[in-house]
């Protein structure tokens, strides 16, 4: 990693170095999760009431995140919390046999959002400002490598079986993301601020930190520009759920694409998204990566509402639609990713980014039910839905662009 990135520098090369083994095993199970919950005898609204379950507890541990993240340290509650909703979680995937399972895996997987708090604190709280950009984009590059082996999962569903296949994975995933969580956190050390946080956390107790809390969202609720930046984020995260959890569904039920095939979606997302990574970022300038998030939103409209007409049966179309949302998404997701995490100020970090993650699950907690729903009035809907998302992101972006400029 020293190697090869040679910019990063402390807990951004230890949290980077080790998150392959994440997300490789995650873009396998990812990719085939609705179907395997459908092939176990659940219908289109018990999967939507299933993802909104996970979510409602996301809430919960969101709220919790900041507090715990300050009290515990980001290193232990990055690695404690980790365990217990991922390694747990996989575990309970895999073994699921009916419904209550997957409620049971609701609930712990849904603790993830305080490892999520922890981590992305121990991410850049030792990083420069102008370096964000560049490590979340290598953490989107790392992502995109982990969507290549996406069909490893359609292999193992050819030669094993819907059903087979998934639990070898969520095995697999196990597997590899506990040696991630042991690795990365001896290889990654307790940043200054965690350090003070901690100790102001322990001689403060819970109930000044709850009015703590208080100020940070007061903080939040007079900041127009954070708001309108945080608005954009919620709608991104909104349509992400909802296309994460339908989209194999549809690509299976309504578009009638062969089961082991659907696994090379994400693969070709993964390819062109490196493309652009190679051909088209290093073009961009620093001044008009608003413009630019501006014109991947309104390629991420666009690419949805192709999918949404897409004929049964097409694939060019399915290639089509596959290859724009990739590059709008290459061209998006690093630069909004840096742009709210400079927007947050380091002093209050870990509270104003569970506040963040509170505000964005309040908002995404019932695109489960509403996916759901969508589905079962029209199977396109919920595209349409992920296209209106973008959308209405497009005005919200340009006007905290005009904002920052002001």
């Amino acid at each position: 990693m020293r190697t090869f990135f040679p910019r990063l520098k402390g807990n951004s090369r230890g949290c980077l170095a080790f998150e392959p083994l994440f997300l490789i095993p995650y873009s396998m199970f990812a990719t085939y999760a609705t179907i395997y919950m459908h092939e176990l005898g659940l219908s289109e609204t018990q999967i939507g009431w299933v993802t909104t379950l996970t979510l409602v507890v996301q809430v919960f541990s969101s709220f919790l995140s900041g507090y715990l993240t300050d009290r515990m340290g980001r290193k232990a509650a990055l690695l404690a919390f980790d365990l217990i909703s991922w390694s747990a979680g996989t575990l309970l995937w895999a073994f699921s046999q009916n419904i209550w399972f997957f409620i049971a895996a609701a609930f712990i997987n849904g603790l993830q959002r305080v490892p999520h708090t922890a981590f992305y604190c121990l991410l850049v709280e030792d990083t420069e400002p102008r370096e964000r950009t560049y490590v979340f984009t290598l953490l989107q590059v790392i992502g995109v490598i982990g969507g290549l082996f996406a069909p490893l999962g359609g292999l193992l569903v050819h030669e094993y079986g819907m059903v087979t296949g998934v639990r070898i994975m969520y095995v697999l995933a196990f597997v590899l993301m506990t040696a991630q969580f042991l690795g990365r956190h001896y290889t990654t050390r307790e940043t200054e601020i965690g350090l003070r946080k901690k100790r102001e956390a322990r001689d403060l107790g819970m109930q000044a930190s709850l009015r703590d809390y208080m100020a940070t969202l007061r903080v939040v609720l007079a900041d127009r520009g954070l708001l309108l930046m945080f608005g954009v984020y919620i709608l991104f995260n909104f349509q992400m759920t909802i296309k994460g959890t339908y989209l194999s569904l549809y690509l299976a039920d309504d578009l009638g694409m062969d089961e082991s095939l659907i696994s090379m979606v994400p693969a070709v997302s993964s390819v062109v998204m490196l493309l652009v990574l190679w051909l088209v970022m290093p073009r961009i300038p620093e001044r008009l990566t608003n413009r630019t998030m501006i014109g991947g939103f309104i390629l991420s409209a666009v690419s949805n509402g192709m999918l949404a007409l897409t004929p049964a049966g097409s694939l060019g179309w399915i290639a089509v639609s596959t290859v724009l949302s990739a590059g709008a998404t290459m061209v998006t997701a690093p630069y909004l990713e840096a742009a709210v995490a400079n927007a947050i100020d380091d002093e209050r970090r870990a509270k104003m980014f569970a506040i963040l993650s509170v505000l964005v699950l309040l908002a995404v907690s019932p695109s489960g039910i509403i996916g759901g729903w969508a589905y079962s009035l029209d199977p396109e809907l919920p595209i349409w839905l992920a296209a209106a998302a973008f959308a209405l992101s497009i005005p919200l972006l340009a006007a905290g662009g005009k904002r920052a400029q002001a």
